[in-house]
């Protein structure tokens, strides 16, 4: 059914096309984002990443705020 899906021939005609509908300044912008992408979703699956942080704990309280960092501050 596929024998012949992944010949040469076929990735330049690919290519061909992406340089018509992308141009040739957008092709490598594309390949590397992609790149990135998958390297990213690698290092995901692996769970090498550190622990992410809480928005809450990332954030510096607010001072505008009240005593406990949530409540309105009284006028």
């Amino acid at each position: 059914m596929f024998d012949g899906a992944f010949s040469p021939f076929h990735w330049l005609i690919v290519l061909a096309i992406a340089l018509v509908v992308f141009g040739p300044k957008r092709v490598p912008e594309i390949g590397k984002n992609l790149g990135t992408a998958i390297r990213g979703f690698r290092e995901a699956l692996k769970g090498d990443e550190t622990a992410p942080v809480t928005p809450s704990a990332a954030r510096p309280a607010d001072p505008g705020a009240g005593p406990a960092g949530n409540e309105p501050k009284a006028q």
